[in-house]
């Protein structure tokens, strides 16, 4: 199956329209930057455009303008996220789905190991603050009925016609 728009594509190279969806903690963010490398590629982590300053998330409008006009002002892009709402609203204009899904104490490891990330928090204090409720967070994913749970993720992943893929393990990436 040829992704929708290769014919536009580069000779030998395929558009990238990828959405990755998972838990907080699957490698995402990690899997986006390996997958742009060198590449001019653009990367829209949903959490840029989900919420307000501190701990508010957006109204849903608000979030999905944003996301269309990164759609229109992109041709190439990878979009990373756990919201269920925004991903449903990426699917029609993705050439691929993957879902990062490799078990919840995968990405509690993960979480615990990640680095400082400034764009996220003011300090590097404020993120190891944050970490614990995180943690707690990751550790529902398996039961929450939300928009950032596995059932969510699994309606959308099932649903998608397109090219998917679905990891359940960190040893099918190809990164530490």
């Amino acid at each position: 199956m040829t992704p929708r728009g290769a014919e536009d594509a580069r000779p030998g190279e395929s558009r990238v329209r990828i959405v990755l969806l998972g838990n907080a903690g699957a490698g995402k963010s990690t899997m986006a930057l390996q997958l742009i490398g060198e590449r001019d590629v653009a990367l829209l982590s949903l959490d840029e455009i989900a919420w307000n300053q501190g701990t508010e998330r957006k109204p849903l409008a608000d979030s999905l303008a944003l996301l269309a006009e990164f759609l229109a002002r992109n041709d190439e892009w990878i979009i990373e996220g756990c919201y269920g709402d925004l991903v449903a609203a990426a699917l029609p204009h993705c050439d691929e789905l993957r879902f990062l899904n490799p078990g919840v104490e995968a990405c509690v490891a993960r979480c615990r190991s990640r680095p400082y990330e400034p764009e996220k928090f003011e300090s590097p204090e404020i993120q190891q603050a944050m970490l614990e409720h995180l943690i707690q967070w990751v550790r529902a994913y398996e039961t929450r009925g939300d928009e950032y749970g596995l059932a969510r993720h699994r309606a959308l992943f099932d649903g998608f016609g397109g090219v998917k893929r679905e990891y359940r393990s960190t040893a099918e990436y190809a990164f530490p």
